[in-house]
């Protein structure tokens, strides 16, 4: 028999890194700060003529689709320098307990236009690629990438990584900034709850009831994209030339990728479903081992919201590139990406506030 404690080993630092995620209140703020000081210190590099600037121009293939690609060095770089300093003071404000007046209300301004910027303007579709894609990358870690591209360089090239960077920042500075707010206004860091607030706000039934309207908007909203990348593959040019179309045909893979989209689009919506569906709060009968049990929030919350967030900087790249009436097959459906990440994050918000229970930290219901 192996010494005691051997075996709970995994589980202990499992429950570990569980335990510090849910304690991001007390250290997002501090995360922030070293996140801001470090790419702070990156567009200060860049300012002095470093190599490594993430938006110079480039070959059109490794290009990102950010709204700062081909941006001028000695503009941008400087300015990432000032607010990498800058950010890295308020970051550590923020951690702070304390605050009141215009000085709580320029860090909240501060905080949530950084991490609004950082998280759906700077980005493309890239953060969605690569989430809908991540069980192909990791195989394609061990086999290698098939055809002429020469390892996962080819797609995770600087331009990109970046973007996936910028976007971490992002999401720490909008738990750094909400934390804060909480905080400053006497409220629980972690929930949002207050003395004396028992019973107010809207109730199960009206939570219920905004998330099912923002569950059709979630389903409506893609289904131009999936029926333009079916059509495009049954032969049908729909939206695009017939040019374009058999420029497409002649491209291996190509019509593929675009229905594999549109499935897994599809499949999506039937999983937005379960934010207001009974399926979604208890497993049914056909989850064996499950049945009958809770369904865990977060098991939904966390990856609804994580696609909700990227859906919408993919769909402003999209909003930039424009429409053509000859063309608008391109562009205008994933356009409106932007209303299915606003809708969904809302199905995703309701479902959390209609079954969320008593804190865990301040015992507020």
């Amino acid at each position: 028999m192996s010494a005691p404690g051997v075996r709970r080993r995994p589980a202990v630092r499992t429950a570990w890194v569980f335990r510090a995620m849910s304690d991001w209140p007390a250290w997002s703020g501090r995360a922030a700060a070293v996140w801001s000081f470090a790419y702070g210190g990156l567009g200060l590099h860049w300012s002095l003529g470093g190599d490594g600037f993430p938006f110079a121009p480039v070959d059109p293939d490794r290009a990102s689709g950010s709204v700062l690609e081909g941006a001028p060095v000695g503009v941008v770089a400087p300015v990432m320098a000032v607010l990498g300093l800058l950010g890295g003071v308020v970051g550590l404000v923020t951690a702070r307990r304390a605050g009141s007046g215009w000085p709580r209300t320029a860090v909240l301004v501060f905080g949530w236009t950084v991490a609004a910027g950082l998280t759906l303007v700077v980005p493309d579709y890239s953060l969605l690629a690569l989430l809908a894609f991540a069980p192909v990358l990791a195989v394609f870690a061990f086999t290698g990438i098939p055809g002429d591209q020469d390892g996962l360089g080819d797609i995770l090239y600087w331009h990109r990584t970046n973007l996936v960077v910028l976007f971490v920042g992002g999401l720490l500075w909008a738990a750094a900034t909400l934390a804060h707010q909480r905080r400053t206004r006497g409220a629980c860091a972690h929930c949002g709850r207050r003395d004396g607030t028992h019973g107010r706000g809207p109730s199960p039934a009206a939570l219920l009831r905004w998330g099912r309207w923002a569950v059709v908007v979630a389903l409506l909203a893609p289904l131009p994209y999936e029926v333009t990348r079916i059509a495009w593959y049954l032969g049908f040019p729909l939206g695009i030339s017939d040019d374009f179309l058999r420029m497409m045909q002649g491209t291996p893979g190509m019509l593929e990728v675009g229905l594999g989209c549109a499935i897994a689009s599809a499949l999506g919506g039937v999983l937005t479903h379960g934010l207001v569906r009974r399926w979604g709060e208890v497993y049914p009968r056909w989850v064996r081992f499950r049945a009958g049990r809770p369904v865990p929030p977060a098991l939904a919350v966390v990856p609804a919201a994580i696609v909700a967030v990227v859906l919408v900087p993919a769909g402003l790249m999209n909003v930039r590139a424009g429409f053509s009436a000859d063309s608008w097959g391109l562009n205008l459906p994933s356009a409106l990406w932007v209303v299915w990440g606003v809708a969904l994050g809302a199905a995703t918000l309701a479902y959390h506030l209609r079954r969320r229970g008593a804190c865990r930290r301040c015992g507020r219901t």
